[in-house]
């Protein structure tokens, strides 16, 4: 479900074993050994063991060194001695040297050492280009039964190689047991925009073409892609964050109400915002690289790979016809607050005499931060943080998963971007991307940088 009210019981997990694949990466240091260990601090975690696997030849000391390095660097609060201790006993590392009998050698023995029913889950922290080999090698390690698999973003490269990763994997595995994830979901705020629209009745009667002028949703980002080049260089702005993140959050906040609040209906109806999406219309796309990229060691002297994107999207149907989306995200911008913002039309006419200052900032705008500490411009109902689409997965909930028909949709939609792309355009470190955004977004402007702060709570 999407919310557990706060006395409902935690769902009772079986013991699991938690292959981690790409467990030396960017992800897993950043992102997924801390939030397993957040997990396992907040007694979120079943008995558990985890087993790291990636192409380097780790032992498990040298493996938990790692995990340790990262838990310092990127876990929330300070990691005890004691607490350390406890989780460093559940890791283990088999590299993917070893092979399927390997993998299967290890995944045996960690099931042994828990005892009873055991479940597995395996998370692909991996390239694209990784998975169907991944995927066929837990075929062949026979680690398919009582297993659920997430997969990360993004998935396939376009249509052609989604089609073909979808077919590898219903091979082997059943849709059910298929978690396709995009991290940045799994965030409060991003869970949030559920809880606004269906669990308060105040704006849906205004949630419509007939109110809303534009909505922008915007994934800046002050990082570079120094420590993941090679990886970026093979993907870009456009595959990396808006086929499978970007575009989420659009039909979170485009879709219809659904039947009920579970993953099945969720995914329906989120389907059916990608069915009624347009093909992207490449002369509305600005692609931009930042200066100084080509610059960086494995970056190809003349690369065309986008850094920055920014485009505009249309949803065919009655709800949102006529109602522009604008979508923004880039490496090297001038700040990280991560946005979706809604402007609503203006009245037709003011009451207001000239020089009065009412109207002249433009439409009044309903904004929502989609950064880890959630703020919205109104106070409504707040859900769980990151670990929970983990956890999610643990329990089998698809709710803020993509589904196989929905990222083909998706990759289909983006075919002409792929196939005919615009060239790049530079644009400085520090800024808002090329300036040609601004023709794109004309006569509306973009919403970032704030023209106004936060409030502080009170």
């Amino acid at each position: 479900m999407i919310a557990d009210g706060p006395d409902a019981p935690a769902p009772t997990l079986q013991p699991h074993v938690i292959v981690l694949f790409g467990a030396t990466g960017d992800l897993a240091a950043r992102k997924l050994l801390p939030g397993l260990l957040h997990l396992s601090q907040s007694g979120m975690l079943p008995e558990y063991r985890i087993i790291g696997t990636s192409t380097s030849e780790l032992t498990d000391e040298e493996f938990r060194h790692v995990a340790r390095h990262a838990c310092d660097q990127f876990a929330m609060g300070k990691v005890s001695l004691l607490q350390w201790a406890g989780f460093e006993q559940k890791l283990s590392f088999v590299p993917l040297s070893a092979g399927p009998e390997g993998l299967r050698a290890a995944v045996s023995k960690a099931e042994a050492d828990i005892g009873g029913d055991v479940r597995r889950l395996h998370y692909l922290s991996i390239p694209p280009s990784a998975a169907r080999d991944v995927i066929q090698m837990l075929g062949e390690a026979d680690l398919v039964e009582r297993s659920r698999v997430i997969m990360e973003k993004p998935f396939g490269t376009d249509l052609a190689s989604a089609k073909a990763l979808n077919d590898t994997v219903h091979e082997i595995f059943t849709e059910e047991q298929v978690f396709r994830i995009d991290h940045f979901l799994g965030k409060e705020a991003a869970q949030n925009i559920l809880a606004f629209r269906f669990a308060n009745g105040l704006f849906e009667p205004i949630w419509n073409r007939d109110h809303i002028d534009h909505v922008q949703i915007d994934v800046p980002e002050t990082l570079s892609v120094d420590d993941r080049v090679g990886f970026y260089e093979a993907t870009g702005a456009f595959k990396d964050m808006v086929v499978t993140h970007l575009f989420q959050i659009l039909a979170f906040m485009a879709m219809e109400p659904p039947t009920a609040l579970e993953p099945g209906a969720i995914s329906e109806e989120k389907n059916k915002v990608f069915r009624s999406l347009r093909p992207i219309d490449v002369t509305r796309v600005v692609r931009g690289q930042y200066a100084g990229y080509r610059d960086i060691p494995g970056v190809a002297p003349e690369s065309d790979t986008e850094t920055f994107v920014a485009l505009r999207c249309e949803i065919d149907n009655w709800r949102w016809a006529g109602v522009p989306f604008f979508l923004r995200t880039g490496k090297e911008l001038g700040g990280g607050e991560r946005i979706i913002s809604i402007a609503f039309r203006e009245p037709p006419k003011s009451m207001f005499p000239a020089g009065s200052g009412v109207g002249t900032q433009g439409p009044d705008h309903l904004t929502f931060d989609l950064a880890d500490s959630s703020k919205l411009s109104l106070s409504f109902y707040g859900l769980e943080a990151y670990e929970r689409l983990i956890h999610d997965a643990m329990v089998g909930d698809h709710t803020l998963f993509n589904t196989a028909e929905g990222i083909e949709r998706l990759w289909e939609l983006s075919t002409p971007l792929l196939e005919g792309p615009r060239p790049v355009e530079i644009y400085e470190k520090g800024s808002w991307g090329p300036p040609t955004i601004n023709e794109l977004i004309a006569p509306r402007v973009w919403r970032l940088p704030f023209e106004r702060r936060w409030r502080a709570a009170t």
